[in-house]
């Protein structure tokens, strides 16, 4: 099966069995889309207009438009998933970090705190693990406090089927056991994505200007890039983000033409490319579309991540010991059992 069939088929939204779950900062669904595929139930909550009616368009389950705060009274749910807004943590960033107003953790804790659920997951930068590991630490600390297991790994997306070299931190709260979903054996390239769409071009196509072409090569000069940084069919892509889809930067997604020629990425493109099916339709300018799917979870990612998070929660809690060992040894959160927490996933 191909890849495109297969993630028009494997993910579609539809009710299995009444899970609750609870998605915040949900952007246009790409974690929620995973999670309905499998059969849970979703809601969620997101301050951007445009995604959440993408949301609203292509899920069965409801997404409110709101601006979430700690005072926040949070509806009952059985699972919460979510990706607290990265700008203050990402590597690409100013990395103010938990200072940032934008922090969206501090509500993430508080709702995991209410509901109570059996099993949450957080996704987030990794820069998050390195420049601001000392915040991490105390978003462990908090989390373990409240009675959760925690499993800790950074994962790159292109080990799970997605064609892109995207990494990510994962933190997944729980009271019995999770495991983690399997790596793929091959990797997914681009032409396996977006082969039959690459080399097209028509009316719509945006060629890059000779201009873009000199400010290209002087950025990649000066990045000491040996291999220019276009889309190359046989590899996966580089990471997708939302400055280089939308924006017209040195770094932007593009392909190199027949002809000599480069245009940026479709819609269609960037969708396929960050493992959206085809019959997905975002909402809003292009601007803001392309936007929604630089800052989305690969719903083939997430929709692994469901199908362990299922098992997990069929599982009978049997860890009450388990976590009265972790309340008990609260000095354990240091910086080396830190780095013994962290897992990175080949």
């Amino acid at each position: 099966m191909t890849y495109s069939k297969k993630i028009n088929r494997l993910l579609k939204p539809k009710k299995k069995f009444v899970v609750k779950v609870l998605d915040l900062f949900s952007g246009c669904g790409g974690l929620s889309l995973g999670f309905e595929a499998l059969g849970f139930e979703t809601f969620g909550y997101e301050m951007n207009g445009d995604a959440v009616s993408s949301y609203n368009k292509n899920l069965l389950g409801n997404c409110t438009k709101i601006q979430l705060t700690t005072d926040f009274h949070f509806p009952k749910a059985n699972i919460i998933i979510g990706g607290p807004p990265c700008q203050p943590f990402s590597l690409s960033g100013k990395q103010t970090g938990s200072k940032d107003s934008r922090n969206g953790f501090p509500i993430f804790i508080e709702a995991v705190r209410q509901v109570k659920p059996k099993v949450f997951v957080l996704e987030n930068v990794t820069g998050l693990a390195y420049s601001n590991k000392c915040y991490l630490e105390s978003i462990i600390s908090e989390l373990q406090n409240i009675g959760y297991l925690l499993e800790c790994h950074i994962i790159n997306a292109v080990n799970y089927g997605i064609p892109q070299k995207r990494e990510r931190l994962v933190i997944v709260g729980h009271k019995s056991k999770f495991n983690w979903p399997a790596p793929s054996i091959n990797q997914v390239s681009v032409f396996d994505a977006i082969g039959e769409l690459m080399y097209n071009t028509d009316g719509n196509s945006k060629f890059l200007t000779e201009s873009m072409n000199i400010y290209i090569a002087k950025y990649e000069k000066a990045s000491a890039c040996t291999t220019p940084r276009d889309l190359h069919p046989n590899k996966p892509a580089r990471t997708l983000t939302c400055k280089n889809l939308s924006g017209a930067t040195g770094d932007m997604q593009r392909i190199l033409l027949q002809d000599g020629r480069r245009r940026r990425l479709t819609i269609r493109e960037a969708a396929r490319l960050q493992s959206f099916p085809d019959w997905f339709q975002f909402q809003g300018s292009e601007a803001s579309q392309f936007n929604q799917i630089g800052n989305a979870v690969p719903p083939l990612l997430s929709y692994q991540i469901a199908n362990e998070v299922y098992q997990t929660y069929l599982r009978r809690a049997k860890s009450k010991k388990e976590i009265q060992k972790i309340n008990d040894k609260k000095e354990q959160t240091t910086i080396n059992s830190f780095k013994l927490k962290i897992k990175k996933v080949a």
